[in-house]
This record gives C-alpha cells, sequence and structure tokens, in this order.
C-alpha cells in the first residue's frame, strides 16, 4: 500500500490561499478542485490538500470522504504531472458518494482542467 508522505501533503494555509487565488479552478455538484502548476519543476512532486468542512457532515462522515479523496490521490498520482499541487474542497453532496464514485468525480474534474 502507498503511503500519502508529508512530502505529498499540503499544509500551510498560505499555500491553500495561493492555490485558490492563483490556480485554475473547476468544479461539479459535489467538489470544488484547485490545480496549479509550480514554476520550479521536480520539487517534491504531486502535492495534495484536502477540506471537507463541517457543513459536509459530523466527523464520521468528513474522515471517510478524506481518506477517500486520499486513495484516489495515491492512485492517480502517478498519472498526474509531477509539478502539479491540487486542493480538494468537498460540497455537501459529496458524503453520498462511495469510493468508486469520488475516483470518478475527482479523476474528470481533474483531466477536464488539465
Amino acid at each position: 500500500m502507498a503511503r500519502f508522505r508529508r512530502a505529498e501533503r499540503l499544509r500551510k494555509g498560505r499555500d491553500y490561499r495561493r492555490l485558490a487565488a492563483c490556480g485554475r479552478r473547476v468544479q461539479s455538484d459535489t467538489f470544488v478542485v484547485f490545480l496549479l502548476r509550480r514554476e520550479i519543476t521536480g520539487a517534491g512532486g504531486v502535492r495534495l490538500g484536502i477540506t471537507v468542512s463541517g457543513r459536509v457532515g459530523g466527523a464520521v462522515v468528513r474522515n471517510r470522504l478524506k481518506r477517500l479523496v486520499r486513495e484516489w490521490f495515491r492512485q492517480a498520482k502517478a498519472s498526474l504531472p509531477g509539478d502539479l499541487e491540487v486542493v480538494v474542497i468537498a460540497r455537501p453532496g459529496a458524503a453520498a458518494l462511495d469510493r468508486a464514485g469520488v475516483a470518478g468525480e475527482l479523476s474528470r474534474l481533474v483531466e477536464g482542467a488539465l
């Protein structure tokens, strides 16, 4: 099983704000995705940030969605450009999706934006 390493995470608020301000935004009823290519190529590989607010559901629902998004990322990162940063924001409709639904929706959004 591939891990979600620390170097693959967006952890700072300024990184989230930078992607929201400068990144490409794609959205659906269930997710909002911001994508940005870093100018410094090869700097750490693909990075992911996840936001799931309390409006989506309780703690169990929010943590389940974060796990499903991380699983999609682990499987999709080999096919993504190495200098890409991605922020996924879950909307309330995402709570009803299963693993295949989350993976399909995120893949469709990201591939449509690239």
